[in-house]
């Protein structure tokens, strides 16, 4: 499984547990939905700004919600 995606499916995972929709995370992050469905589909890399701005407004720790990316970035 390619590092993008796993982190996409960590985000669209906690993202439902909030019981959030994607309009609504995209409104939290002042960012088009289009950029949402983007990162949870994999095909845009979320940076670590927008990351960190996920897990705040997700209410997660920014190194549980990016485990996969801190863990490739170690190696």
């Amino acid at each position: 499984m390619e590092p993008n995606y796993a982190l996409a499916q960590r985000i669209r995972a906690f993202r439902k547990l909030k019981g959030l929709t994607q309009l609504e995370l995209a409104q939290r992050l002042d960012v088009s939905i289009a950029i949402v469905g983007a990162i949870e589909r994999g095909t845009r890399k979320a940076d670590s700004r927008i990351l960190r701005q996920i897990a705040d407004a997700l209410g997660v720790d920014a190194k549980e919600l990016a485990a996969i990316e801190l863990r490739k970035e170690e190696a």
